[in-house]
């Protein structure tokens, strides 16, 4: 059901019938590590290559969260997933192994949610019993991708974020036990003229706080209505200056608690990751890993979740473009 100008809000509430979050060995030195499903030592995951790696993390974290559900892979009608990599090499051939029906979607960082909401938005409207989405990304691969080859050893500023080495998954349902989402808001591409691929929190942050005053705005509610908004991967300059943008905006956002999934994934001060995380491996392990366990246990009643992506290519930064940016939004709510 359409709800305002870019919302959904969806009257048979899928249940988030299970989860699956698989990480590597950065992630598990965090302070959210007994909060994911397997942790991996060694970044390689005993691949020779690190895009193999990445699909290997995809491939795990969606057989756990079909098999946490208590279904086969023939018992679920469509998975929705996408990644960093070019063509969304990881999800595409994850996908091929899973043999479900297959929609490929590209939201960079903001995949996560983008997924959710659609598969959600298929449960909802009957076209389909079970929908899985899942998104990953892997250091490795998207530094060498976007950034700088991991062999080249470059320094980076204070700005630059870490990509999470993650996999997250979440298998919905028509009924059930379980969180239930309840609506979404897909979000506009906004464009602040940023070009530093170094520097994606400010490029980030005015997409996620559009977002945030499109979604409040359609189902006409406060910030106060959520225990907890969460951003996908502002990390600690996209988190300040989406602070600075939603008092600016007059957004009262003191109502609730607001936190940020790159922030929440590292202990910044002590773990060598910059400004914190990225990825779209981020959003997807602290939400279907950290805060879903919040939910089902009931320490959080109402959440929503913004991840954000940077709609950039090599090709288009090569050629001088500047970064188009993007967030969605999808309200999570504890069953009953």
């Amino acid at each position: 059901m359409l709800q305002g100008h870019q919302s959904w809000k969806f009257l048979n509430r899928p249940v988030i019938q299970s989860t699956a979050t698989v990480v590597g060995p950065d992630e598990g030195k965090g302070p959210l590590v007994d909060d994911f499903d397997i942790v991996h030592g060694d970044l390689q995951l005993g691949q020779d290559s690190w895009e193999k790696a990445e699909r290997s993390l995809m491939e795990e974290a969606s057989s756990i969260a079909v098999k946490n559900a208590g279904l086969t892979t023939g018992e679920v009608q469509f998975y929705i997933g996408g990644d960093l990599m070019n063509q969304i090499i990881s999800n595409t051939f994850a996908a091929r192994t899973l043999t479900i029906p297959y929609l490929g979607i590209f939201g960079a960082c903001s995949t996560s949610m983008e997924g959710l909401a659609l598969a959600a938005q298929l449960v909802d409207s009957g076209g389909a019993k079970h929908a899985m989405a899942g998104t990953c990304s892997h250091n490795c691969t998207s530094e060498k991708q976007f950034r700088y080859p991991t062999e080249y050893g470059s320094q980076k500023p204070p700005t630059a974020q870490y990509t999470v080495t993650g996999a997250g998954a979440a298998v919905l349902a028509k009924s059930g036990d379980g969180p239930v989402v309840t609506g979404a808001t897909i979000g506009r591409v906004v464009d602040m003229g940023i070009k530093d691929p170094f520097n994606m929190g400010a490029a980030m942050a005015p997409a996620a706080v559009d977002t945030l005053q499109a979604h409040l705005r359609d189902f006409k509610r406060q910030p106060g209505y959520y225990d907890l908004i969460v951003t996908g991967d502002l990390a600690k300059v996209g988190y300040e200056i989406a602070l600075e943008l939603m008092d600016k905006h007059k957004l009262p956002i003191a109502q609730t608690t607001y936190k940020d999934c790159g922030l929440m994934i590292y202990d910044i001060e002590n773990q060598a990751v910059n400004a914190g995380g990225s990825g779209c491996g981020c959003s997807a392990a602290v939400t279907y890993g950290h805060i879903l366990k919040q939910l089902r246990n009931g320490s959080l009643k109402r959440v929503l979740v913004i991840a954000t992506g940077a709609l950039l290519s090599p090709l288009s930064f090569q050629q001088g473009e500047s970064i188009p940016c993007i967030a969605h939004a999808v309200s999570i709510e504890s069953g009953g």
